[in-house]
């Protein structure tokens, strides 16, 4: 009876064994299974260091390309927290397999501190995404450009033998579709901070982008030759453009955007080769200038063509600028330097509405039009500006500038 009860609890345990054993060869697999399509690849486990000295770029590369060869579900790339990782010019390329690729940016991503660590050939680049769709960027971590060095090597700032004149855009998004990133710090971009070229449906929010306003052609955000992009919920602190928005774009839409230090949030300069301009369809609303040379500005170059319409400047409020609202179709690097042309770019519907504040210069309103081509259907309502000197007259200048204004617009309208 004994040996019976042995053997029946030897082979009850024998069949126990057999199903763990079971369970866990499924759960091997459905482990090995997640782990090819990817839902999360820490660039720790593809040999990251994190201590800031270390070059972690391989690394970099090899998670980039696990995560994008991943087919099934969304890949997650994760840079985590609590660490640094020194990463030299890098470009993520695609197209990837899937179709949505999330990356989890929760530490601190660096570049060299000195700008002659960087190769000849990487100059005008470091963090770069080529061709990628459906890529969603967050994580409250900080890309770091430590562009000190490039900025005391500038032939902007230090014209002198060996002075840099290009240096590297932070964080590039090239031919790219659906993208979003949010609550990211980009901070002391050697230049400009983040570049959209050639992309669609790009969106930006809870972005903290900064840099000494003396840092030479930091704009924080530039787009160019790029359809439906969104910049909101974002304070922008720059030594250039907070936004600039270049050529060949539409549908372009900034709102509840605190910009200072910088240039204000222009769009342009256009035209500068010559080229046909094509620009329309910008909305700029709520956001909020302090400090800056410029506000709302328009710049073009003389030698352009074509035309910039349907844009709204609305709900601005400016502390201290200089040029709170500003038209400039005879734009030139070089005084004096680039007139005598017979063409020019039109600049055509644009809405100046809903602005207060105070201005550090005399001309708190400068449409200075080209007479060539002057700008038409200008719309200036409920404008109240003066100076930051208290009791100082404040003036509006219009050249060339024709179109309408309603409500109270101080200073007194010129259009």
């Amino acid at each position: 009876m004994q040996h019976r009860l042995l053997a029946m609890l030897a082979s009850h345990v024998s069949d126990l064994l057999g199903r763990i054993y079971i369970l866990s060869f499924v759960l091997s697999i459905f482990t090995n299974v997640n782990a090819a399509y990817g839902k999360a690849f820490n660039v720790v486990d593809y040999g990251a260091i994190g201590d800031g000295k270390s070059n972690d770029t391989w690394a970099f590369e090899k998670a980039w390309t696990a995560i994008c060869n991943a087919w099934k579900d969304t890949p997650t790339m994760v840079i985590p927290k609590g660490k640094t990782f020194l990463v030299y010019p890098i470009t993520f390329a695609g197209p990837c397999k899937s179709s949505n690729i999330n990356i989890k940016l929760s530490g601190v991503v660096k570049a060299p501190e000195d700008f002659r660590a960087w190769e000849a050939t990487k100059m005008g680049e470091w963090l770069v995404f080529d061709g990628v769709s459906g890529l969603n960027i967050t994580g409250n971590g900080l890309i770091e450009g430590n562009g000190k060095s490039w900025w005391d090597n500038s032939c902007k700032l230090n014209p002198k033998k060996g002075c840099t004149k290009l240096a590297p855009t932070a964080l590039g998004f090239r031919s790219c579709n659906d993208v979003r990133m949010s609550r990211i710090n980009v901070m002391r971009s050697p230049q400009t901070h983040i570049l959209v070229l050639g992309c669609k449906n790009v969106g930006f929010s809870f972005l903290v982008i900064q840099s000494p306003g003396s840092s030479p052609n930091t704009d924080g955000i530039h787009v160019s030759d790029s359809l439906n992009v969104t910049v909101r919920s974002s304070i922008i602190g720059t030594g250039d453009d907070c936004i600039s928005i270049g050529d060949l774009v539409s549908n372009i839409k900034v709102k509840y955007v605190n910009c200072g230090p910088g240039h204000g949030i222009s769009i342009g300069s256009l035209g500068g080769g010559g080229n046909e301009v094509r620009v329309e369809y910008i909305t700029v609303r709520n956001v909020a200038f302090d400090g800056t040379s410029n506000g709302a500005r328009i710049k073009t170059w003389q030698v352009g063509e074509g035309k910039v319409q349907h844009v709204e400047f609305s709900n601005l409020t400016f502390v201290n600028v200089e040029n709170p609202i500003i038209i400039d179709q005879y734009y030139c690097q070089v005084k004096g330097g680039c007139r005598g042309t017979k063409t020019g770019v039109h600049i055509d519907d644009v809405r100046f509405t809903h602005a207060t504040g105070t201005t550090a210069t005399d001309v708190a309103i400068n449409l200075n039009c080209s007479s060539n081509v002057p700008c038409t259907n200008i719309y200036l309502e409920d404008i109240q500006l003066q100076s930051t000197t208290k009791g100082k007259p404040v003036f509006a200048s219009c050249s060339n500038a024709y179109g309408s204004h309603k409500g109270i617009v101080e200073p007194k309208s010129c259009v």
